[in-house]
């Protein structure tokens, strides 16, 4: 059979190419990367956690180009194109370079079956492998133990928080969730953790490896003040630093921990004072807490859990005066919609809820029921899709309400490529 030739044939390709979406083990990928002979020969750091990964991963990503290192980085899903997923020296990688690495892929993997998040981590790592890069920074997918970005083992690893999600695999308590965040850690290896109330298995699994434990308020951390934040952490103190550019209280915590992994890993990976403020200054990342230019005030934000919706919640709270808050919101069904619901009912005085396609997609009616068993009494209007969902919201909102995109990747992402279109039409 001829292999696919474009991107989109390609992903198509690795979309059907495993019975099912999600299989956790390494088993199968360790074996295909022995095939393909990609080595990482420069530092790597893995970044695990609930929520906050994304954020730290661009941290890392802009401060070691700001030192001016060469990097990779890996992260999921992606909001628009595949695409934002593979990035070398700051660049998305071309559909050219994911085309060929897919092909290097498939003609390892021989007989062995692999997931779409499996294929495309090899791709990654393949393509890494052959950039001549100083540094490469992977986002953990689901998980940690079993996810197949745990095939590398890191140099440093770094643990963002620990929540309730994704219980069908990892469990339905922060116990046994931190336990399988934990198995990212190496023995002998730096591992921040910059969760400030971790479970006792990330510490039970970290002294039971033998990693370097780097514990948030122990080992490194932060102060703030309304203009200025200062770290402290293995390599001393940095102080009277711009909050990063990235929105929200907790970003100062993703920062930290950030920070701490470079600390860990200076002798490979020397980062200046003004390297680090330069790269916090300059980071940006879609879909997180990102605030649009214009009015309506327009935010995006990719809560899917009720940490991060309890997250999202509190950087509203600090955001300012709005006449009204308008919600657009979409989620997945195996994600805790009652959940988010509760700790977000009080936040708007309007909610916008919007159908998500496929077989994971939530009808907008079971998102309006939750809503209302959380205690929503204010209007709630259902939409077939997340962008006339957004369309209606922004015909009714005057200059100086808000309107809070939120509940999934799938969400934002449908947002933001009708906003991409010029607001020329919900078919265009």
């Amino acid at each position: 059979m001829a292999m696919p030739g474009s991107l989109g044939e390609w992903l198509d390709f690795i979309e059907q190419h495993h019975p099912e979406p999600i299989a956790l083990g390494l088993d199968r990928v360790a074996v295909v990367l022995a095939r393909l002979g990609a080595r990482l020969s420069c530092p790597v750091i893995a970044v695990g956690g609930t929520n906050g990964k994304g954020s730290t991963c661009a941290m890392l990503e802009s401060v070691l180009r700001a030192a001016g290192y060469r990097s990779g980085l890996y992260t999921s899903p992606h909001l628009l194109r595949y695409n934002e997923r593979v990035r070398l020296d700051g660049q998305e990688a071309g559909d050219a370079a994911l085309c060929e690495a897919f092909a290097a892929v498939e003609r390892a993997r021989g007989d062995v079956a692999l997931t779409y998040f499996e294929f495309g981590t090899l791709a990654a790592i393949w393509l890494f492998a052959r950039s001549r890069l100083d540094a490469v920074i992977l986002e953990i997918g689901l998980g940690g133990r079993l996810d197949a970005v745990n095939v590398i083992d890191s140099d440093c690893a770094v643990l963002t928080s620990i929540g309730i999600d994704h219980v069908e695999f990892l469990g339905g308590t922060r116990e046994s969730i931190g336990k399988e965040k934990a198995g990212i850690f190496r023995p002998g290896r730096p591992a921040v953790v910059a969760d400030p109330d971790p479970p006792g298995s990330v510490h039970d699994e970290g002294a039971r490896i033998g990693a370097r434990l780097l514990l948030l308020g122990r080992d490194f951390g932060y102060r703030s003040d309304p203009t200025q934040w200062g770290f402290w952490g293995p390599n001393g103190q940095r102080s009277g630093m711009a909050h990063p550019a990235l929105r929200g209280a907790v970003q100062l915590r993703n920062a930290a921990g950030a920070l701490c992994a470079l600390d860990a890993l200076r002798e490979r990976l020397p980062v200046s004072m003004r390297d680090v403020r330069r790269g916090l200054a300059d980071v940006s990342l879609a879909g997180r807490f990102q605030v649009l230019p214009g009015r309506p005030r327009v935010i995006l934000d990719v809560a899917h859990n009720p940490q991060a919706a309890r997250t999202l919640g509190e950087n509203l709270a600090a955001n300012g005066f709005a006449g009204r808050t308008i919600a657009v919101f979409g989620m997945l069904r195996d994600k805790d919609i009652s959940g988010v619901a509760r700790e977000l009912a009080p936040a708007f005085t309007d909610w916008r809820v919007a159908s998500l396609a496929g077989p994971r997609g939530t009808p907008a009616a079971d998102l309006a029921r939750a809503l209302e068993g959380a205690g929503v009494r204010v209007p709630i209007a259902q939409h077939p899709s997340p962008a006339e969902a957004y369309a209606a919201a922004e015909a009714a909102a005057s200059e100086d309400d808000k309107i809070v995109v939120f509940g999934s990747f799938v969400t934002v992402g449908e947002v933001m490529a009708y906003l991409d279109r010029g607001r020329k039409g919900l078919d265009g």
